[in-house]
């Protein structure tokens, strides 16, 4: 099993940041690098030892051996602003269950599969998925900000779909080739773990092919770390000809703190659609008012609701599993208290399906 690590970050950094924007194999003249941005250094200290993150919290010593179980089959990492917003000495607080290794992760379920996407059968090229009409994916990084222990791509082959820029020109021809194709979407691992250099090359190139209109970022860091929405990235992003749509994933209220505001303001004001897709997980979100609180406190910053989506089959995710039942009846009763453009729509992805198939 293969999972964001550290080494595959520090290479993708070290290629985007040794090799000049125009792409040319030298970087003998390149300047003197600039320390780097506060968001990669926090990047950088994210927590990512089990034990010190119970310690963290306050958690008695019956909450490591699971944790330290947890993170032998996918690590731990959890920045220290995702840290501040959680509740010291509560287990059940919902950031942190969305983070915390737990025994349970190494119980075999039936249906959980390290790949419940199939996403190796739509991969027709490096970094490259294309699933769906009109639209691809691209692994533009392979590490995240947070490690979430619902992530469907847990045991994503990262190590095979991390593409030098050589490579990336390849799996460019792609879309190239296709006029059919009007948007690429970012994601990974977390787009916005790259470097802004290397994220400024690749849409710069992105935006060069004709018959693209739309650049979609799937992203968590301006949630985990709001301070990644930096002049230098928006510096890139609202410069694109590319019409622009962020969908951010949050999964509970209490993570839209007053910096993840200001973070989606300034992203709107580089003339970005600010969209959020939440998975619904049990003992975290499964309840009419935590889903509507959750609604609430997106618009207030600025963030319509999008997906609620089912959670994906992945090994070691079980656990948070709702049944589409009890799914159903809240979605419901979130139409009993919100109007609609705050009910974000149900959802579950199936494999060789053209769209998400609405429950």
């Amino acid at each position: 099993m293969i999972t964001r690590s550290p080494a595959l970050l520090q290479r993708h950094d070290e290629d985007s940041k040794t090799r000049p924007v125009d792409g040319s194999a030298s970087s003998d003249e390149a300047e003197p690098l600039a320390p780097p941005p506060a968001w990669q250094a926090q990047l950088a200290s994210a927590i990512r030892d089990p034990a010190e993150l119970c310690r963290r919290l306050g958690l008695s010593e019956a909450w490591r051996p699971g944790a330290e179980a947890g993170h032998a089959l996918f690590e731990v990492r959890v920045p220290e602003a995702f840290l501040a917003r959680m509740r010291p000495g509560d287990p059940t607080d919902p950031l942190l269950r969305q983070v915390l290794p737990l025994g349970e992760e190494a119980l075999a379920a039936p249906g959980y599969v390290a790949d419940p996407l199939e996403e190796a059968a739509h991969t027709p090229a490096r970094g490259l998925i294309h699933k769906y009409a009109g639209r691809v994916l691209l692994i533009t990084s392979p590490a995240c900000a947070v490690n979430c222990r619902y992530c469907f791509r847990r045991h994503f082959p990262y190590g095979d779909n991390s593409p030098s820029r050589a490579q990336w020109e390849q799996t460019l021809d792609h879309l190239r080739t296709d006029p059919t194709l009007i948007e690429a979407i970012l994601s990974g691992g977390d787009p916005l773990a790259a470097s802004d250099r290397q994220l400024a090359w690749l849409v710069e190139r992105l935006e060069a092919i004709p018959h693209l209109r739309r650049l979609r970022l799937h992203t968590r860091l301006p949630v985990v770390i709001p301070d990644r929405v930096d002049d230098a990235l928006l510096d890139w992003l609202g410069a694109t000809r590319l019409q622009k749509v962020i969908v951010v994933h949050i999964n509970h209220a209490n993570e839209i703190d007053d910096a993840v505001i200001k973070a989606c303001a300034r992203l709107k004001a580089a003339g970005a659609t600010l969209l959020n897709q939440s998975v619904l997980l049990r003992g975290i979100n499964d309840s009419v008012d935590a889903l509507a609180a959750l609604s609430e406190r997106l618009f207030e910053a600025g963030v319509l609701p999008y997906y609620l989506h089912q959670l994906d089959p992945v090994a070691g995710a079980a656990h948070f599993d709702v049944p589409d039942f009890d799914a159903r009846e809240l979605v419901a009763g979130l139409r009993e208290v919100l109007p609609g453009f705050l009910v974000p729509k149900l959802v579950r992805e199936i494999p060789g399906e053209g769209s998400k198939t609405p429950l």
